[in-house]
């Protein structure tokens, strides 16, 4: 039997590419964007009630990753990359049917719109739908998971005085908390596990409008070499 689904919106994200996304919900904060709901869904009484609410579920697409033959085993970042586990074990982005969720908190309700943040959606998603958070129901005080009992270690995220002094002026110009943003996904260190950098190697990723680059000074710390107005995709 086959089913067929709509997005009901689509996410406007600070995260323009995949890489440095957190990989899970609320571990960046600062990270913010913006539902965009499609008729008839854009409606006002679609909302109505909503402003009651802290946070939401989202239910939305990889639509980056999405795979015509299913996987039945992955290799989750949480565990290196080389190992493999059940699917369902994992929040793996290769899913049957690339349906993915996250709760995320509710800062602002407008019609058509709902402003969050604590996102970990790449800018493009589709929303399939939206639910309210429920707390006496979805948290479950004596819940376990071995695999990935706790967040990540942050490693330590230092700056070159010229890239922060780049961030604060873009950051003042898009009105955002992009100093923010920036540390607190690379704490999380976004490298796949099993690399280990040589410390001339930069990396890159583009969060709003600007290129963030980076490299490993040492085991263990990051450094911000600068933050520059993005240059086109090819």
């Amino acid at each position: 039997m086959t089913y067929t689904v709509s997005p009901i919106g689509f996410m406007r994200s600070c995260f323009k590419e995949k890489f440095a996304i957190p990989r899970q919900p609320q571990l960046a904060p600062a990270a913010r964007g913006v539902l965009e709901l499609v008729a008839p869904f854009d409606h006002a009484d679609a909302l109505q009630g909503l402003e009651q609410v802290s946070h939401v579920w989202l239910l939305f697409l990889f639509h980056q990753a999405l795979e015509e033959k299913p996987r039945l085993k992955v290799r989750p970042p949480r565990l290196g990359g080389n190992q493999s586990m059940g699917v369902f074990a994992t929040r793996a982005t290769h899913r049957p049917n690339g349906i993915g969720q996250s709760v995320v908190k509710l800062d602002k309700v407008e019609p058509g719109r709902l402003w969050v943040s604590g996102i970990d959606l790449l800018d493009g998603t589709p929303v399939l739908d939206v639910k309210p958070y429920v707390p006496y129901a979805d948290v479950i005080v004596n819940a376990s998971n071995s695999i990935a009992s706790a967040a990540p270690l942050l490693i330590l995220v230092e700056w070159e005085d010229n890239a922060l002094l780049q961030a604060r002026e873009h950051a003042q110009r898009l009105a955002e908390p992009l100093i923010e943003l920036i540390e607190q996904c690379l704490a999380q260190d976004p490298r796949p596990a099993y690399q280990i950098p040589a410390p001339e190697r930069r990396y890159g990723a583009q969060f709003w409008d600007v290129d963030v680059r980076w490299h490993y000074p040492q085991a263990g710390v990051i450094r911000v070499l600068e933050v520059v107005a993005a240059t086109p995709r090819t």
